[in-house]
């Protein structure tokens, strides 16, 4: 099974088409949707997780490409300053995907970006606005 989280940017046209129910019954992929901003005549921000056969997966990428959505990796948009962390440890036990992880040793928080669902609860509690979350 192949698996990738990513961003989905709905143009105004398209926020009432059925596109995530086309990804399922046309390209037989599995879709969690992490999180999701769509409004009635507006643009649409859907970050999600596909899972299925690779060639499905690419085949569906190519039907959201012609369809006007534009697709970005969710590792572009999730970053963390480096400069800017302390490794103080208050985002650690707020992430509800153990995104990260103190080492024992070091005491330095360890960001691991493929396990982050963008749910931006790091950015609110970061008191030295460290972690940095763009759609």
């Amino acid at each position: 099974m192949y698996a990738k989280r990513i961003v989905l940017h709905f143009p105004r046209q398209l926020v009432d088409k059925p596109i995530l129910c086309n990804l399922f019954k046309q390209y037989r992929l599995e879709f969690n949707i992490l999180k999701a901003s769509v409004t009635p005549d507006e643009e649409g921000l859907m970050v999600l997780e596909l899972a299925g056969e690779k060639k499905d997966y690419t085949d569906a990428l190519h039907y959201l490409e012609k369809e006007g959505v534009k697709i970005q990796r969710l590792s572009q948009d999730i970053t963390r300053d480096d400069e800017k962390c302390v490794h103080c440890g208050a985002c650690v036990p707020v992430c509800p995907t153990r995104a990260f992880t103190v080492d024992a040793k070091t005491r330095e928080v360890s960001f691991a970006q493929d396990k982050c669902i963008a749910c931006e609860v790091c950015v609110a509690v970061c008191p030295y606005q460290a972690m940095r979350i763009r759609f």
